[in-house]
Order: C-alpha cells, then structure tokens, then sequence
C-alpha cells in the first residue's frame, strides 16, 4: 500500500487545513515573470490579467496552497511574502 501523496496532486486534496502561512503578493513590485507559477510544486499559483494592471500577476487558489513558500523564496524582485494564517 503506498501511503505517500505524489506531487501536484493537491488539486485533489485540499491542504488549506493544516496551513500556518499563505503567500502575499505585491503587484506593484511584481514584474510578471511567471517564476513563481512554474516553480508552486501543487501548481496552485496561475497567472491571470487583473484588470487595474496591463500584464499578468500571480492569482493563488488558497484551497490547494500548502503554504510552503517556495515562491516567496524564489521570487527574484521580492514581491511575495509569507503572511501568517489567519483561521
């Protein structure tokens, strides 16, 4: 019986429960290179055109986020930060 969870498969498991920390995104700082959408190990970060801005900016499905920060770590201008849960 394999009992290990392979990766991206959150969409099917929602792990918002046990999150202590979920990214915040600063669009302004943001230059919308996508990095943090390739590199979200569940694939939860998806670039979206918000309508106030004329490119793409990372928009996360909270439902799927683990909270790792992966993308807070890896973002090369700073734009994200790991905020604490609030539950």
């Amino acid at each position: 019986m394999d009992i290990t969870v392979k990766p991206n498969t959150t969409i099917i498991n929602k792990t918002d429960g046990w999150r202590t920390f979920k990214p915040k995104f600063f669009y302004d700082k943001c230059i919308s290179c996508g990095f943090c959408s390739r590199i979200c190990p569940e694939g939860c970060i998806a670039m979206e055109n918000l309508k106030q801005y004329k490119k793409l900016k990372p928009i996360t499905n909270y439902d799927y986020c683990k909270g790792c920060g992966l993308c807070a770590e890896e973002c090369i201008v700073k734009a994200i930060v790991m905020e604490k849960e609030n539950k």
